[in-house]
């Protein structure tokens, strides 16, 4: 019986092998972009969908109007996909979606619990060594 061959680069699924070159390409390409509008935007992470037709690409920002920053990078959607094109070979180029990325948010939210803990603590010790 002929033995199945394996390939010890591909050990992973395809989808996470798109999503992190993805995530590079258009990362390098928004460092090509000159728009002083767009400001500091990252790529936490993009995320194909099983048909490789969609990609949800994660967003991380210093900026505080979110909306303003997914307008902007609408914008450049074209040029993005343009370089996935030429980068990657793609039978077709997946439609781009982007997200602020909420893994942000919740962990400022984390550090802002974390802190208010530690305060009660303090306080909490403070009173106890008063009394």
């Amino acid at each position: 019986m002929a033995r199945r061959r394996t390939n010890r680069t591909r050990d992973y699924q395809r989808s996470a092998r798109l999503n992190e070159l993805l995530r590079e390409v258009i990362a390098e390409e928004l460092e090509k972009i000159d728009d002083s509008e767009l400001g500091l935007v990252s790529i936490s992470a993009v995320q194909v969908d099983n048909e490789l037709s969609k990609a949800r690409v994660y967003l991380s920002t210093l900026e505080e109007e979110n909306d303003l920053v997914l307008t902007r990078m609408k914008r450049h959607k074209g040029r993005l996909r343009k370089a996935i094109g030429s980068q990657a070979r793609l039978r077709r180029v997946p439609e781009l979606e982007f997200v602020i990325d909420p893994a942000i948010t919740t962990g400022g939210r984390i550090d802002e619990i974390l802190s208010q803990i530690e305060a009660n603590q303090n306080r909490t010790t403070d009173d106890e060594t008063q009394a």
